[in-house]
């Protein structure tokens, strides 16, 4: 039993890692607001929700596009979304004629309409193609949300979304968790707003 104490010390530390990860997210509340509110006007005028990431990200992207396809709270209305790394062959397709920078762009140009919503998960702010594919939404009048960790990398720094949201973190493990905890928040307030459709309206202010 003499490793309890360490192993102790150990797990607390774990744990205090993630807390102001999870404050700093807490402390952009008034901004993820803001995306939700732009989110559910979209929703409100028709629009799909287009969701982009590598790796591990691409995961969370298919994640992200179930919850609002398939919401797991009953009685939670169904929303439009995608995610554009679940076709492999599409993917691997654009990647071997055009080049993996372009694999989500290409997607977006033939898929996505001014109406829709593109939100772009990078880890680190700095993946190339989800970058290239917040830029080409943004020619198209896609609302933009960047999901990055970090400092924001190029995607905060370019302002390449009109809407970023920072999980202020080095370790990649606690960047995924904060991620996952503010996509649900947005899932989450996204369907506040439309219990409030009087603010859904053009003349509604966020």
């Amino acid at each position: 039993m003499s490793g309890a104490p360490a192993r102790t010390a150990t797990a607390a530390e774990l744990f205090e890692r993630r807390v102001l990860p999870l404050y700093h997210l807490a402390d952009q509340a008034s901004k993820i607001a803001a995306a939700c509110h732009a989110m559910a006007v979209r929703f409100h005028q028709g629009g799909t929700l287009v969701v982009f990431g590598n790796g591990t990200a691409s995961t969370d992207a298919q994640h992200v596009a179930v919850e609002f396809v398939h919401p797991v709270i009953m009685g939670k209305r169904a929303l439009p979304a995608i995610s554009l790394t679940a076709d492999i062959a599409t993917v691997t397709g654009v990647a071997g004629e055009e080049g993996f920078d372009e694999v989500f762009a290409h997607q977006l140009r033939h898929l996505a309409s001014a109406h829709d919503i593109a939100l772009g998960v990078s880890p680190d702010g700095n993946c190339t193609n989800v970058l290239r594919g917040l830029a080409v939404a943004a020619e198209l009048d896609m609302l933009t949300i960047g999901l990055v960790g970090s400092d924001g990398g190029r995607i905060a720094s370019l302002s390449a979304a009109d809407h970023v949201v920072v999980a202020r973190s080095e370790d990649p493990r606690v960047i995924k968790e904060v991620h996952v905890t503010a996509y649900h928040v947005l899932w989450e307030l996204v369907h506040v707003f439309f219990q409030h459709p009087d603010l859904l309206e053009p003349r509604a202010v966020a």
